[in-house]
Parts: structure tokens; sequence; C-alpha cells
């Protein structure tokens, strides 16, 4: 089987991802050459920017499969919502207009913004939980507070949160600073998965192949393959289970 992709912009001109149509069947065409076989559909929700409903989601959706379906491209999509974290979000989960990445609403792709995490998300953790919702905290390697502080990500998964760390931050495209730090996450078992984050732009492209393979190289075969396992367990609505440890801490030399 084919990779699972939980976290790409690939719908067309609804956010910061694919623009066009065109633009979109040329990006499912590059998922399914880097092995993709079965994707997610994130468009931002909430983020302050960009506002896609569920129904709306829906939607567009079933159009982009007619698409996909029109021009022989075999990558089967789903429909998701990268959720932003905010005041709001409790109001949407009991309004239905949630979009989750199981058909059971188990899992919550949550987003946090990307140099914050906001002083009540212990509170709403809580009650998004509380819900029968497990978050999976997407690209947290890339958010600047948990880099300068891990224990705001360590307080999450206590509360029971998963994440989802993005392919191209651990093969580099983000710079040595992230790269590192996903590093660090995966020795500590703080991950739990690859996704692409693909969009329409550049260094956003699809490297889930590149990631695996490092994975195994430098992880092992077996660790590759959890990754991949989680994926599947999250997008069928299956319990993942997460064994983590603190991350350790860099070491200082000081000079006198």
């Amino acid at each position: 089987m084919g990779y699972i992709d939980l976290h790409c912009h690939i719908l067309p001109g609804i956010d910061d991802g694919s623009p066009d149509m065109e633009t979109s069947l040329g990006l499912a065409k590059a998922a399914v050459e880097n092995g993709i076989e079965y994707a997610l559909l994130t468009p931002h929700h909430m983020n302050g920017r960009y506002v896609n409903h569920r129904n709306d989601v829906l939607r567009y959706t079933s159009e982009f499969k007619r698409k996909l379906e029109e021009n022989n491209i075999p990558l089967k999509v789903f429909p998701g919502q990268e959720v932003r974290i905010n005041g709001d979000l409790l109001e949407a989960i009991d309004n239905d207009d949630i979009l989750y990445a199981d058909e059971d609403n188990t899992y919550m792709m949550l987003e946090f913004p990307s140099e914050d995490v906001p002083a009540y998300t212990e509170k709403m953790i809580f009650q998004i939980i509380s819900r029968g919702i497990t978050p999976v905290i997407v690209h947290p390697e890339r958010n600047t507070a948990i880099i300068n502080d891990p224990t705001k990500l360590e307080r999450l998964l206590n509360s029971g949160c998963l994440t989802q760390i993005t392919a191209s931050s651990y093969v580099g495209t983000f710079g040595k600073t992230v790269q590192e730090f996903t590093e660090r996450l995966i020795a500590a078992g703080q991950g739990v998965t690859f996704a692409s984050d693909a969009h329409a732009l550049a260094k956003r492209d699809y490297e889930l192949d590149q990631a695996y393979k490092k994975m195994s190289k430098e992880f092992g075969v077996d660790k590759a393959r959890e990754y991949q396992d989680n994926a599947k367990a999250i997008i069928n609505g299956e319990p993942v289970q997460m064994y983590w440890k603190p991350i350790k801490k860099k070491k200082r030399f000081w000079l006198f």
C-alpha cells in the first residue's frame, strides 16, 4: 500500500495552497509520484484569514474527486480541515462544523499559531478531549514557542494529544534549526507520523518518501513502519499509542 498523507493544501482556490484546479491536479500527480495513495485534504479553518466550513469542504472534495477520476490520477482523497485553535473552536465542534481525520470524529488535525502556544491551550485541550476527540497537533517542530521551550508540547502530550511532523522539516527543507529539533522530537518519541503539508509554494512540496527513507536509515525500518501504521490508524479512527520521554536538553559549554 502507498503512503497516507494526513495534511495537505491541494484543494483549489480556498486557502494559501493551490490557487486553481490545474495546479491541484499537478499536485495530485506529484503526490502519486512520491508514493502517496491516500490524502486527507486539510484546508485551513478559522485561522484568522480562512474559514472553510464543513459542508463547503465536503462539496469541494467531491468536485475534486470527480476531476481526479476524469484525469485518471489514482489519488484517493478524503475531506478534512486544519483547524486553528481559537476561542470559537468549541462552539464550532458543538455545531458540527468540524471535519476530522476519520469518519468516527476521533482525531482532529489541530494547528497553533506559528510562533505561539496560546495561554488557554491546555484548558481548551481538556475540553476537546472531554468530548471524545483526540487533537493531533500539526507541525509542532516548526512552532517557535515549542522550539524554545519543548515542555509546552510535553504538557499537551501528557494530556493525550498526538503529533504530526512535516516530512519536509525532517529532510531539512525548512532549515537546520527545524531539522535538528525535528530529529530530537523523533528520538524522544514525541512524533507519531509524517505528513506533507503540501502547498503550491516553494519549499512546500511532497517529501514523504524522502522522509521515510531517511527515517529507515537513521531510526530503523521498524520506526518508519510505525509512523506509516499510525497514519493508517488515524485515518481509520483506530487507537494510536505514544511512548515518549522528555526531550534531551542541549549541552551548554561555558568559557571562562
